[in-house]
């Protein structure tokens, strides 16, 4: 049985960091590229940042570049997300998402296996 499970979300006021795991198992880590995408209530789910498979490429969407980090480590089957300095419009629902295919990795619709989400919000 696949799961991915995150955590490490929370309430954080405005220039804040947070660092969010997920943590994986059911899977050979290394044959799935990992994003994060985040929603809020009303709206379509957003890519957030991707990793490919084994770590050498960061992909981000623009409102985080140079904020966020998203790293993994195969070996404990773990994947990170660390946020700095944030902000009131990065209060979201934030998911793991795992790829074994070569869809775009910007794409919902490319991915094989979700999280079930960990709440971030930022106070202003």
């Amino acid at each position: 049985q696949v799961q991915l499970v995150e955590s490490g979300g929370g309430l954080v006021q405005t220039g804040g960091s947070l660092r969010l795991s997920c943590a994986v198992s059911g899977i050979i880590m290394d044959k799935y590229r990992m994003s994060w995408f985040r929603q809020v209530p009303g709206r379509d789910r957003d890519f957030v940042a991707g990793i490919d498979w084994r770590g050498r490429f960061q992909y981000y969407t623009d409102s985080v570049q140079g904020r966020f980090t998203i790293s993994r480590d195969n070996a404990k089957n773990l994947v990170f997300l660390q946020m700095s300095t944030l902000k009131p419009e990065d209060t979201a629902v934030y998911y793991c998402a795992a790829t074994s295919g070569f869809g775009h990795i910007k794409t919902v619709s490319s991915y094989n296996y979700w999280g079930q989400g960990t709440q971030v919000t930022v106070s202003s």
